[in-house]
């Protein structure tokens, strides 16, 4: 009877459930997910094109060329302000706020140039608003060249691009799976700790049977 109990109470004090997962599920379980939604993130987003017109700063024979690369830096920082891009409105066709959140200039140290950049989910678009910043960035310093004797010309105008400069959807799906791996084991070192499985109660011991003897022992 003693041997029955003690098999009942350990077969009671399994845990339910079987065979636990292992620790390394968890990343396995963020890459892929992280890669499913990646992947789903770059196929449903519509691609990106960006198209540069270019420009440069060019002396006037009161001036020269170094004169001409820092003007050129000034007109980098002045082409993205709302007089210049108030006057490209109606030769990009869109609003004033959509050129504010798709046109960026950059200048070269080493040349007195700036690219004006824009972007837009439509590749004509995109080089519409580049084509007309930069033209009317050229008349502002055109404007100012009798007294800064730098003025800006066209070098090579925006062309509408072929292929997007969004990232692919191989490329989302990449950085989504290191970034759920990367999920994954933070979860897998913040859980937790194992509690240490308890000791199975042992069993309570029986009273044997009384001795005949001690049964009719007087008392």
């Amino acid at each position: 009877m003693t041997e029955t109990h003690s098999r009942r109470h350990r077969t009671a004090s399994r845990p339910p459930g079987g065979r636990t997962l292992p620790p390394w599920s968890l990343v396995a379980a963020g890459v892929l997910a992280g890669g499913l939604l990646g992947g789903a993130y770059g196929v449903l987003k519509p691609p990106v094109y960006t198209a540069t017109s270019y420009l440069v700063a060019v002396p006037t024979e009161h001036s020269d060329t170094a004169s001409a690369l820092g003007f050129a830096q000034v007109y980098g920082r002045v082409a993205t302000q709302d007089v210049v891009l108030a006057e490209a409105r109606a030769g990009a066709g869109v609003p004033l706020d959509t050129l504010r959140d798709s046109v960026r200039t950059a200048t070269s140290p080493d040349a007195p140039m700036v690219a004006v950049s824009a972007t837009s989910a439509r590749p004509a678009q995109a080089a519409a608003m580049a084509n007309a910043v930069a033209v009317s960035l050229a008349q502002h310093a055109d404007a100012t060249k009798a007294d800064t004797h730098v003025g800006l010309q066209r070098f090579a105008p925006a062309v509408p691009p072929s292929t997007p400069t969004s990232a692919s959807a191989g490329v989302t799906a990449l950085v989504g799976a290191s970034a759920g791996g990367l999920l994954g084991g933070l979860a897998l070192l913040v859980r937790p700790g194992r509690r240490p499985e308890e000791e199975p109660a042992r069993p309570a011991s029986l009273p044997g049977p009384t001795l005949a003897a001690d049964a009719h022992r007087p008392l």
